[in-house]
């Protein structure tokens, strides 16, 4: 099976940490957020990924490589003109091909069981299911006896139980001949339109597990302390590593909480960081004293700071 990933968007909510990379290339604990979503995918049975681009496209080579991940075929489509969800799929649809893929947002950290999300839409029929959550974010979706009845009330289904969109579906190849092509479009009037029509989109909701959409700078860094101690069962090797081999720490500095120091980075004399993630080749001062930073790659920072991106 495929997966469609999506990465082409701005990350408008984690500037300035997005000016110079795609949102799902923000490392966690120096992995880029992206590939969490590959790893997830591959342990559900996913042998090959497209991923569209448009905020600095070329980024994704220098991070990722080549045109594989983990022995995946990995592919990319370019956006020059931002097309949305739904836009996207449609240009992506001969990488893609005709069968059942997922989709899956590349902003989202989650390892919650998916094969069984897989599998029901496949024995389902349905052109679309929706993965569900009942918590954890907006109650977009309203769904009942399995089925999405309406997307934020906008046909009039308010009465029906109201959930959280994972971002991640799984679609059938039929959701093509519904999008338009070359036109910039969201999944949801797609999928409203379906639901009106009375074509069946499936809503599974899964409990299980994680699910972090890090949508914002604290959340970026909730999610370090969160997985301080690992807890991803599918992230191969040894991770997370804290302290990258090459990153150069003097003795005299302190560590104090969930902190990331990424490769190439120097940490000076008498530093004392709580719960900040220092990127790579990122220099902090002598002296510093900095809680709940965020230092991106190549920058210096010192001084007292709390909450402050450099």
């Amino acid at each position: 099976m495929k997966s469609f990933v999506l990465g082409a968007g701005l990350g408008k909510r984690l500037r300035p940490l997005t000016e110079r990379r795609p949102k799902p290339l923000v490392p966690v604990y120096e992995k880029p957020l992206i590939t969490f979503a590959f790893d997830h995918l591959i342990d559900s049975g996913v042998t090959s990924f497209v991923v569209n681009t448009h905020h600095c496209p070329e980024s994704y080579a220098a991070h990722l490589g080549g045109g594989s991940y983990r022995g995946c075929s990995l592919a990319f489509r370019h956006e020059p003109v931002l097309l949305d969800t739904g836009g996207g799929i449609k240009n992506a649809e001969d990488l893609i091909g005709p069968a059942p893929f997922v989709v899956y947002n590349g902003d989202v950290l989650a390892d919650f069981p998916l094969r069984p999300a897989i599998e029901s839409h496949l024995a389902s029929g349905n052109i679309a299911t929706l993965v569900l959550r009942s918590s954890g974010g907006p109650l977009h979706i309203q769904c009942r006896d399995g089925l999405v009845t309406d997307i934020r009330n906008s046909i009039g289904n308010s009465c029906d139980p109201s959930f959280l969109f994972t971002g991640i579906s799984i679609l059938s190849p039929e959701i093509f001949r519904h999008i338009p092509s070359g036109e910039i479009i969201s999944i949801i009037p797609v999928y409203l339109s379906l639901i009106r029509a009375g074509i069946p989109i499936g809503g599974l909701i899964v409990d299980d597990g994680l699910w972090f959409d890090l949508g914002s700078r604290d959340a970026y860094i909730d999610a370090h302390e969160l997985l301080r101690n690992g807890g991803l069962s599918y992230v191969q090797g040894a991770w997370p590593q804290p302290v990258q081999d090459s990153a150069v720490v003097d003795a005299s500095a302190h560590l104090v909480g969930a902190c990331s120091v990424g490769a190439g980075a120097r940490v000076g004399e008498d530093v004392v960081l709580e719960d900040c993630v220092i990127w790579e080749n990122a220099l902090i001062e002598p002296g510093a004293r900095l809680a709940r930073c965020i230092v991106r790659e190549g920058m210096t920072a010192g001084g007292t700071a709390c909450g402050v991106d450099f």
